[in-house]
């Protein structure tokens, strides 16, 4: 099959991404036009569309990324049933498009991660004395259930093979980040802000530096939850950030957040829903209720920490050795406009602040558009992944084939 593939200029290519902030499957179509090297020249929005989790899904899924709730059996179940949910995106998509499956080459499916454990743990050693040091990831979504439903080809499990060469597995974008949004003249930021915030670093491509990525700290997250408990589950986010807007930060909370040992890392490095999840918002929730804090000024200091970690990440492990002109940001964090203005306030003045959606890539769209490219490259027989970011011992050919 990649031989055919290989052969052609022009491809279609669904990207499929879900993410830790649990809110729905965005599905990307994308067109990517190759020179007679197979090396990407054009990378095409078709069109995209988010399918919204139910509530009840939500609430399976968050069970599930917590080690205290998550039960085997619905762990099983829900890795089959959620690709249920994939494989109608990848339809309703191609209805959108008004484009047949035929024309279609292939879907790049991330899946929905359930945990994720770069830290190794010790793990019974296969000589029979002793232990091994495991790091591991899981992310559910079986890619058979897609291929029969769709009748295309799948590729998925697109982070083991980095994370079987030594690397965390995380960020993987950054390679597409640095094939769509790297600048000849000057250093950019593609700053993800979905339930995790990660950065992707750009020199420019005049520059020596490499590209570089890492995991900022809690996006969306604590945020999400926070909101989820105080209303009972009535609500899953503060829209445009206008409960936080009506507060004020508590400093005494805010410097508890920030003596967080992540914070103080060297890259490369990344988290997840099992550090910055159901229990860490626990936290903080026993924490302002003994200070009889108001929702509003427990949304203002918990938006106030995905700004602040953001733009600390950035002065501290970022513009020390590259020059940076300006941060394009993405996903679901910039439709927070509070949260956007904390960030405008603490950036640097000469680092713009912009969107994806300003060159060419909506900002919900670019994870899906740039699993897709992944897909895309490991078909091409491309590395895909790049080690100075995730730590690998060298680069792979990531993810895995359903045909």
């Amino acid at each position: 099959m990649w031989e055919k593939y290989r052969s052609k200029r022009e491809h279609l290519v669904v990207g499929l991404m879900s993410g830790t902030s649990l809110d729905g499957t965005d599905a990307a179509l994308v067109h990517i036009q190759t020179d007679e090297r197979g090396a990407m020249q054009r990378l095409e929005l078709v069109d995209f569309i988010c399918t919204p989790y139910t509530n009840e899904l939500r609430e399976v899924l968050m069970r599930l990324c917590s080690p205290e709730t998550a039960r085997v059996d619905e762990l099983t179940t829900a890795h089959f049933g959620v690709s249920e949910w994939y494989a109608q995106s990848v339809q309703e998509l191609l209805h959108s498009a008004g484009i047949s499956s035929r024309q279609v080459d292939m879907i790049s499916m991330h899946g929905q991660t359930i945990w994720h454990a770069p830290v190794p743990s010790a793990f019974p050693s296969p000589s029979g004395s002793g232990s091994l040091e495991v790091s591991s990831t899981l992310q559910i979504g079986e890619c058979a259930v897609v291929r029969e439903r769709t009748g295309l080809p799948v590729i998925g499990n697109l982070r083991a093979r980095d994370m079987a060469a030594g690397g965390e597995g995380a960020p993987l974008t950054p390679y597409a980040d640095a094939l769509m949004f790297r600048s000849a003249s000057e250093g950019r930021l593609v700053q993800n802000i979905g339930g995790i915030g990660n950065v992707t670093v750009l020199p420019a491509v005049s520059s020596d530096a490499n590209v570089s990525a890492f995991d900022t700290g809690p996006g969306n997250m604590v945020m999400d939850a926070l909101v989820r408990h105080a209303t009972e589950g009535r609500q899953h986010y503060d829209p445009n950030g206008s409960i936080a807007a009506k507060g004020s930060v508590h400093l005494e909370l805010a410097e508890y957040c920030l003596n967080d040992e992540y914070f103080r890392r060297q890259p490369p490095k990344s988290t997840g829903r099992e550090v910055y999840g159901a229990d860490y918002a626990k936290r903080i929730m026993e924490f302002a209720t003994a200070r009889s804090l108001s929702l509003d000024d427990l949304l203002a200091t918990a938006t106030w920490l995905t700004a602040e970690t953001i733009v600390r990440a950035v002065e501290d492990f970022v513009l020390p050795k590259t020059s940076i002109s300006a941060m394009l940001t993405c996903g679901g964090g910039t439709s927070n406009n509070t949260l956007m203005q904390m960030i405008r306030q603490r950036l640097p003045e000469a680092i713009r602040l912009e969107r994806t959606a300003d060159y060419g890539v909506p900002d919900d769209a670019r994870e899906a558009m740039g699993f897709a490219l992944l897909g895309h490259e490991a078909l091409m027989g491309r590395v895909n992944t790049l080690p100075g970011v995730t730590g690998a011992a060298h680069g792979v050919i990531s993810g895995h084939l359903t045909l």
